[in-house]
């Protein structure tokens, strides 16, 4: 079960792949972050975003799960507005 709520059929090939990659990170709480605001977001995100999106899905799950907790700074080429947008989805 990934805990997507969101189907894809409507998303081109790069917006899907992005999808699956949100929830299926290897961390179930970098899963929750990330799934939830693709689910919510993925659709509505400009080519500018989706490569901010990317490029924060390639960074590893216990880098991503300190900077999410502030247990360390985000490096300002990922302290976006993008990234501010996923940490005000966890209510932040």
């Amino acid at each position: 079960m990934t805990g997507t709520t969101r189907s894809s059929h409507d998303l081109d090939p790069r917006r899907r792949r992005a999808l699956v990659r949100s929830w299926r990170r290897g961390m179930r709480e970098m899963d929750l972050v990330l799934g939830g605001f693709a689910d919510a977001e993925i659709d509505r995100l400009s080519d500018d975003e989706l490569d901010q999106f990317e490029a924060i899905l390639n960074v590893p799950d216990t880098n991503l799960f300190k900077w999410v907790t502030g247990e360390l700074p985000v490096p300002p080429d990922y302290d976006t507005p993008l990234w501010g947008r996923i940490i005000a989805s966890q209510g932040r």
